[in-house]
Formats: structure tokens, sequence, C-alpha cells
């Protein structure tokens, strides 16, 4: 029997809650991706903020690494068993992740995707995210006008093939940047000729390194980085600082995290695409008790804001500076 007031191991996830008596509150489940990303750190501070502030009782679990689409499965399972009105998941995999869905939207459970969209996404009732693309068109009109006139010489530091968020930053990247480029509905990776080197990093610092290193080795003009988060950002100013090319190669990349603004003050990137998923988790939590109270579902997409963070802001690309950006990382007020 599931305890709402201790950790519960439960196959592959972990399942906690806040302290609740048996009462009537709403119970709302987060499932992240991971534990240990930062950014479901604190995805999972702003939900449990929230469901104090708002009287609700708080499940959360995650898979054991990304990717890991079992230990989802498993706690929204556990979760509706143990009352779960409402879930909040970002998915692992996008289309693994759907039948499943449907059996628990099927028992009037309403299914909340956050930062990253299903395919299809309308198998959720409704996403609260980030505009990927435009946080990927904010940075390539940056890069474009950092490089100065320059011709671009392009690495891409991709997340994994087909997933939709990698998908979304990259071609709007390219867009942002004036570069052939795809739609943000597409699933695929566009390759104008002026992208060098093009490979997946899975939004790893390691394999950004290695990835970086791998470019260079193909192409030793590079000066232009675009990154799919902060810590491949991160990996391939590694690299670029082992092969000393650090100060002749611009770094762009999506995040936000107080890590990456720090990284954007020091000069390891350039400038950032600022997301909030503080943000996102509040407003799921949020929807949870009006559903648990009134019936009322949640349905479409939300945007849920991104801003770029520079310290050497351009013309005509607005722009927060560290100091600001550093406020209000990841939704830290």
């Amino acid at each position: 029997m599931l305890k709402r007031t201790a950790l519960a191991a439960l196959g592959a996830v972990a399942l906690t809650a806040a302290a609740a008596p048996k009462d009537e509150r709403p119970v709302v489940g987060l499932i992240t991706k991971t534990e240990t990303n930062p950014f479901f750190v604190k995805m999972k501070e702003g939900a449990a903020a929230a469901a104090q502030a708002q009287g609700a009782v708080l499940l959360t679990a995650s898979g054991r690494s990304d990717g890991d689409n079992l230990g989802q499965v498993a706690a929204m399972e556990n979760m509706v068993a143990a009352g779960a009105k409402t879930i909040l998941i970002t998915p692992n995999d996008a289309k693994a992740i759907v039948p499943t869905l449907r059996r628990v939207r099927a028992k009037g459970v309403q299914v909340i995707a956050l930062d990253s969209p299903t395919d299809p996404q309308d198998a959720t009732d409704a996403l609260l995210a980030t505009d990927n693309y435009q946080a990927g068109v904010l940075i390539g009109q940056y890069a474009r006008s950092a490089l100065g006139g320059k011709k671009p010489v392009i690495a891409t530091l991709d997340l994994f093939p087909g997933h939709p968020v990698g998908a979304q930053r990259h071609n709007g990247f390219l867009k942002g940047f004036g570069l052939k480029s795809l739609e943000a509905g597409s699933k695929l990776l566009a390759q104008p000729a002026e992208v060098a080197c093009m490979a997946d990093s899975y939004g790893d610092q390691a394999k950004g390194q290695t990835v970086m290193e791998n470019c260079l080795q193909k192409n030793p003009d590079i000066n232009l980085v675009y990154a799919i988060n902060e810590p491949a950002a991160a990996g391939a100013w590694r690299a670029l600082r082992a092969a000393g090319k650090e100060k002749g190669v611009t770094i762009v990349s999506v995040d936000g995290g107080c890590q990456g603004v720090r990284d954007v003050g020091a000069g390891a990137i350039a400038a950032t695409s600022q997301q909030y998923p503080l943000r996102m988790a509040a407003l799921g939590v949020q929807a949870g008790v009006e559903y648990a109270r009134t019936g009322q579902k949640l349905s479409g997409f939300m945007d849920t804001g991104v801003n770029l963070v520079t310290a050497r802001p351009v013309e005509g690309v607005a722009s927060l500076d560290v100091a600001k950006g550093t406020e209000l990382c990841w939704g830290k007020k």
C-alpha cells in the first residue's frame, strides 16, 4: 500500500508525497525525466510550493535516466492508484508513453505535459512549455548579429534523433540566423551548407565535449556553435579551450539555468534563451486543483515564456542582462 508520508520504491521509479492525512485534498502527480537534472529539480520545487500554497497533495516520481519510458509508465500507474486526478509529465519518449496516457485519460484523469510535447501532442489534455522554436529563433538572430557579417561555419550539438524539442530548437536557430530551415512542426533537422558538423550530444556535458572535439577534427574553421542546452554548451567550450579556440568561436544555447547564466557572465556562452520550469510546474498544479474542484480541464498549448540572456547585447534583438537573468533563472523570484 502506498504511503504518502514516505519514500516508496516502485520498480524503476521512486514515488514520494508530502505528508497528508486522510482528507479530500486534490492529489496531483509530477513525473519528470530524471531526478538529478537541475531543470527538473527546479520544476519539482515549483510544484511543491504551488501544492502547499493551494492545499494539494503532490506525488513525485521520475525515470532512472533520460529515455526511461518504462519507469514513467510505472510511476503513472502507481499515482493513479494512489488517487491522483491530474498527472503532470515531462515525457521521456514522446511516442512510447502515448498508449499509457490514453488509458489513464480514459479513467477521467487529466494529463498535462510540461516542457516536452508528446507525439501526437493531443495525447495529453494540455501542454505547458517554452515555445522552443522561438527560443531557437532568438539565439539564431543573436548569433547572426554577433558574427558581424563573417561567413558562418556552424557546429550543432543536438539532442537525439526524432525528439520534437531538439528539432524545434535546432530549426528555430537556423531560421533566426536566416538560413534554410524547417518549420516548427517538423521532427527532422535541417542541415544547410553552412552547418559543417551536426551531431547528437544528448544534452550532456561530457558528450558535448566529445562531439565538439570530433567537429573540430572535421572542420577546424568552425566559428559558431549551437548547443541544445547549457551542459552541452559547457562541454563544447571545454573542447574549444583545449584546442586554443575558445576566443574565436561564438556559442549560443537554450535553458537559462543559474549555472548557464553564470557561464554567460563568464563569457563561455555568448547568449542563451531562458525558459521557466518553475512556472510550468506551478501552472500545472493550479490546473490540477481547478480540475479536482470544478471538473474543468486545461486544454491546448500555453507558452510559459522565453527571454534572451546575454552579457553583450546586439542591436535589434531584445535581451536581458546577466543580473536580470540571474534574478529570474528558471523562475526564481
